[in-house]
């Protein structure tokens, strides 16, 4: 088994004090119950920044410098989508950061899941940028000449959400993956419950993903509703499972 450790010290066990890794400073720790194991960046994630980036630009450069006053407020109107979509894309990073600093993990199979979890990146940068226009000229009232049909709509909002699934599914099994090692990660019960939940909350927003897939071959504007049952689902699931952990904490002299 080819996973890597990237941790000077062994965690301390369950009723010790929570040490703080050496290169962080007390009060700037990036996550205050669970310790990053990762240490330099590796290959495998500086491949993925750059894939992310990439990503980044094929969103700036699939737009052409305007040389008009119209043109340029065509542009504008393509502002808010732009940043809905750089919004989501730097949450996925992020996830993606967290993770990788987090377990450290380089095996085979956390790799494939890697690298799979890029190419959708890649592979969805324009189909995400098109839904968000959509949307946005819709609720702006502004009307293209290529504007959709009921057909058009509906499987359109059927591969935004087969990605969305795609993406989150990717990230459970991760956890997953983190979790079936947890005893060689040497993970402490509270770093345990949270990489359960990371699971959990990641199964949450495919599954709302794949709510969304359904309500589109019925009625696409429900489907691009539908997303917004994440908040309160996933708010209240973190107010629930928050405490957990906290009690959990100070249980074991984490906190």
């Amino acid at each position: 088994m080819s996973h890597k450790h990237h941790h000077s010290q062994s965690p301390p066990p369950s009723g010790e004090h929570h040490e703080i890794p050496s290169e962080h400073r007390r009060g700037l720790l990036p996550e205050f119950y669970f310790r990053w194991r990762a240490g330099e960046i590796t290959r495998l994630e500086a491949f993925c920044d750059v894939v992310f980036g990439f990503a980044l630009t094929l969103l700036v450069v699939s737009l052409e410098v305007p040389r008009s006053y119209q043109e340029l407020m065509a542009a504008m109107r393509g502002f808010v989508p732009f940043a809905a979509c750089f919004a989501l894309l730097i949450s996925i990073w992020r996830a993606h950061y967290r993770f990788s600093r987090r377990y450290g993990l380089e095996d085979p199979y956390t790799v494939l899941l890697n690298v799979v979890l890029l190419f959708l990146v890649l592979f969805y940068v324009y189909p995400l940028k098109f839904v968000f226009t959509m949307v946005f000229d819709e609720a702006t009232g502004h009307t293209t000449a290529g504007e959709l049909g009921w057909h058009e709509a509906s499987v359109l909002m059927r591969i935004y959400a087969a990605g969305f699934v795609s993406v989150f599914l990717l990230f459970a099994l991760m956890y997953a993956r983190a979790y079936k090692l947890r005893n060689e990660l040497r993970l402490n019960t509270v770093e345990t419950l949270g990489t359960r939940l990371a699971i959990q909350e990641n199964l949450i927003m495919a599954s709302v993903g794949m709510v969304s897939f359904l309500l589109a071959f019925k009625n696409p504007a429900w489907a691009g509703w539908s997303y917004f049952l994440l908040a309160p689902v996933l708010s209240i699931h973190g107010m629930i499972y928050g405490k957990r952990v906290k009690r959990l904490a100070e249980r074991d002299g984490l906190a």
